[in-house]
C-alpha cells in the first residue's frame, strides 16, 4: 500500500510500511516545541506560545527509498484525556520531555510513561505485536546550570535502566546541545534510518522537491549515498476518524494473520 502525498507540485508516494508517526509528551513550559522546532528548521523561538495540539511532516528520500514522519506536538494541559490515549495509540515512537529546574513536570513524565505502556500495553494484546516501544526521556533545560536543577541525572536514569528501547537525555533546544544525539538514538531504537536526524540528511524546500522524484539511471550513484529530507508545509493531521480506523484496520490484520498462523499449524 502507497501513501501519495502533495508538496507544492511535487507528487510522492511513501510506501505504508516506511510512514511513521512520533509523538512529543509533557507538560507545559518543558520545552516540547522548541525541540520540534530544532529537529524541523534547526531553529528556536524565544517567545513562548501555549501549544493545543501541532501536526507536522517530514518526507525524506533516503537512498531511493521514501520515508515519512509524522510528528504530534501535543498540549502539556491534556484538556481531552481520550484525544492523548488515541494519540498513544497511533504513536511509534514517543519523547516525553520535562524540565530540569521543575520538579512537577518530571512527575508528569513519570505519569505519561506508564500511561504509554498500559495504553500499547492493551493494544499489543490484541494485535500480538512485538513488545518494541522505542521512548526517550528527554530532560530540557540543562543551560540553567546546577543550581537551578530540581531533577538529579540519577534519578531521571532510573526511569530507563533495564530497557534497551528506552534512553535518557539531557538536553537544551536553546544551545542545541544533544538534540541531535537525542534523535539519533530514538531512531536507531526504532530501527530507522539513521539519516532521518536532523544532523544527517540534505534540508531541501519545496520548491527543489525534484530532489525527490527517481532519477535517471546514470545519476543513481549519486542518489544511492544522499539523503534527503523536507518538511511538508501543509500537513494536516489525520481525522480522529482516520485514526481510528488505522486502529481497528490493524487490529484486524494482525488478529487474521494469527487465524492464517492457527490453520497452518492444524
Amino acid at each position: 500500500m502507497m501513501k501519495t502525498l502533495s508538496s507544492g507540485n511535487c507528487m510522492l508516494s511513501v510506501p505504508a510500511k516506511n510512514s511513521y508517526r512520533m509523538v512529543v509528551l509533557g507538560a507545559s513550559r518543558v520545552g516540547k516545541s522548541s525541540i520540534v522546532s530544532r529537529f524541523l528548521n534547526g531553529r528556536f523561538e524565544d517567545q513562548y506560545t501555549p501549544t493545543i495540539e501541532d501536526f507536522h511532516r517530514k518526507v525524506y528520500n533516503i537512498r531511493g527509498d521514501m520515508y515519512q514522519l509524522d510528528i504530534l506536538d501535543t498540549s502539556g494541559n491534556h484538556p481531552f484525556p481520550a484525544m492523548r490515549r488515541l494519540s498513544i495509540l497511533t504513536g511509534d515512537v514517543f519523547i516525553l520531555v520535562f524540565s530540569l529546574d521543575n520538579r512537577e513536570s518530571f512527575d508528569e513524565v513519570k505519569r505519561l510513561q506508564k500511561q504509554i505502556l498500559e495504553v500499547k500495553s492493551c493494544l499489543k494484546n490484541k494485535t500480538k505485536e512485538a513488545a518494541e516501544l522505542p521512548m526517550v526521556i528527554c530532560g530540557n533545560k540543562n543551560d540553567h546550570g546546577e543550581l537551578c536543577r530540581q531533577v538529579p541525572t540519577t534519578e531521571a536514569e532510573l526511569l530507563v535502566s533495564g530497557d534497551e528501547n528506552c534512553a535518557y537525555f539531557e538536553v537544551s533546544a536553546k544551545k542545541n546541545t544533544n538534540v541531535d544525539e537525542m534523535f539519533y538514538v530514538l531512531f536507531s531504537m526504532a530501527k530507522l534510518p539513521h539519516e532521518m536526524s536532523p544532523a544527517l540528511h540534505r534540508k531541501i524546500s519545496v520548491q527543489y522537491g525534484d530532489a525527490f522524484h527517481p532519477r535517471p539511471f546514470c545519476m543513481r550513484r549519486i542518489k544511492e549515498v544522499d539523503a534527503y529530507g523536507m518538511v511538508s508545509p501543509f500537513a494536516r493531521r489525520p481525522s480522529v476518524n482516520s485514526d481510528l480506523k488505522y486502529i481497528k484496520a490493524k487490529v484486524l490484520r494482525e488478529g487474521q494473520a494469527r487465524e492464517r498462523d492457527k490453520c497452518t499449524i492444524q
